[in-house]
């Protein structure tokens, strides 16, 4: 992939010398690399670009969703469990 953005990167440079749009093409592509890509200020996990920072960071957002949801799903899941035994039992 970083591959593919340099050569795309070294593509709008050179026809810059052609247009200067080119070149402001090419500015775009790299800030838009450099803020979103490289974990700037685009990305939401603390834990840097490690894939243990993403995996922690998805494991605390789901423990804060079970944690917020967990009392509704709890009845829903009594009430199935009563509608099971009745009809099974």
């Amino acid at each position: 992939m970083i591959l593919l953005f340099a050569v795309v990167v070294m593509i709008l440079f050179a026809l810059g010398f052609l247009d200067a749009l080119w070149w402001l093409a090419a500015a775009v592509l790299i800030f838009g690399y450099l803020y979103f890509g490289l974990g700037g200020a685009g990305r939401r996990h603390r834990g840097g670009d490690s894939e243990y920072g993403q995996y922690r960071d998805d494991r605390d957002h789901e423990e804060r969703f079970d944690r917020r949801y967990r009392r509704q799903r709890r009845g829903r899941w009594m009430r199935q469990d009563r509608r099971d035994r009745q009809q099974h039992g």
